[in-house]
């Protein structure tokens, strides 16, 4: 089993630094929570992740399929629960796809195998938290 690990160190406040895959990355908290809004918070980098390992997989997805598009966005929106510990409790991706006469078929077979079979952090949110997705297809 392949073993992955992160280190944050405490910077000051509320701020940390975090060094992943050799970028640094600071976290930090708002003004009114003793912050300074150096960096994004935790919870919005989740959003991130997810975006972020289906995205790379559809991209990867459609090049083997030769299918070219002319733009590509990931948009996740979460709930989170009003009481603490405040966590999601669903997530929905957008996945809009920008071009002239683009494959729907195709599209939807790369979207449905990143989420059913490559992507992982998809695969772990769905055993804790409702996913669901849609596609948007914008025609230049």
């Amino acid at each position: 089993m392949a073993k992955q690990q992160v280190k944050i160190n405490w910077l000051e406040n509320m701020a940390f630094s975090a060094e992943v895959n050799g970028h640094k990355i600071i976290l930090d908290a708002t003004e009114n929570v003793g912050g300074e809004n150096r960096g994004p918070r935790p919870k919005p980098l989740m959003l991130t992740a997810l975006a972020g390992c289906t995205g790379m997989d559809v991209v990867s997805i459609l090049k083997k399929m030769r299918v070219d598009v002319d733009g590509f966005n990931v948009y996740v929106e979460g709930d989170l629960t009003e009481e603490h510990p405040k966590q999601f409790t669903q997530m929905h991706v957008i996945y809009e796809f920008k071009g002239k006469n683009l494959p729907v078929e195709k599209i939807q077979k790369a979207v449905t195998l990143s989420e059913e079979r490559y992507c992982g952090v998809s695969a772990m949110y769905r055993k804790a938290i409702g996913l669901t997705s849609e596609i948007r297809i914008i025609e230049n």
